[in-house]
């Protein structure tokens, strides 16, 4: 899949909870990754609250731990996500390298660690869903050591993310180049590097568009 291949749909959460997901097969969601997914009312947990409309039986296991590389992401979660048996899971992790300076040399190191996490889950039979997160203009309320080159960074990992997804296989979501974002509807929060409350709701309703198309 080309980074333009799919672009996420620019509605929020508009339909009746669960309604785009009525008979889905899935019965156990295991979320792994970094900030991005552990916060509370996130996309991630958005994405839940419609499987569990759909499915009430369902199963969810939310693994994310702030601050975590995805190296790290692979050596602490990825064992109990497989215990948990999952035939769904959502992986999003690589932000907290591609913060750094020096993140391009490092680029394949990060590529083979998110590989090494989703080909297990795939291998144990579930299916993974990957997003490459919004890529905002200019990050101005980051530190200067962070703020200078943030962005074109953060642009790397959305585009070696999409290529690794195609190469993998995932079911995909690239918000990285959203038009929300020129909007200015896709903001970042108060800490001025996560997304605000309607961020995750883009990228709920996104992942909710490409996961009714599964089944």
């Amino acid at each position: 899949m080309s980074r333009k291949a799919y672009m996420a749909p620019e509605y929020a959460l508009q339909s009746p909870v669960g309604a785009r997901l009525s008979g889905h097969p899935w019965r156990r969601f295991a979320v792994l990754g970094d900030s991005v997914v552990e916060q509370p009312g996130g996309f991630a947990d958005l994405l839940r609250d419609e499987l569990a409309a759909a499915r009430p039986d369902l199963e969810y296991r939310n693994l994310g731990v702030r601050n975590l590389r995805a190296a790290e992401v692979r050596d602490v979660q990825l064992a109990a996500a497989l215990a948990f048996r999952p035939d769904l899971a959502l992986v999003v992790c690589g932000a907290n390298d591609a913060m750094r300076p020096g993140y391009e040399a490092r680029a394949d190191a990060v590529d083979a660690a998110l590989a090494a996490i989703v080909r297990p889950l795939q291998q144990a039979g579930a299916l993974v869903l990957t997003v490459s997160v919004f890529v905002m203009r200019e990050y101005p309320h980051m530190p200067p050591w962070l703020g200078a080159g943030f962005a074109r960074r953060m642009a790397c990992l959305a585009g070696r993310t999409n290529a690794l997804a195609a190469a993998l296989g995932t079911v995909h979501v690239d918000l990285s180049e959203h038009p929300a974002i020129a909007r200015g509807e896709a903001l970042t929060g108060d800490d001025g590097l996560h997304g605000n409350e309607h961020s995750h709701m883009i990228a709920a309703a996104a992942l909710i568009d490409r996961l009714s198309a599964q089944f």
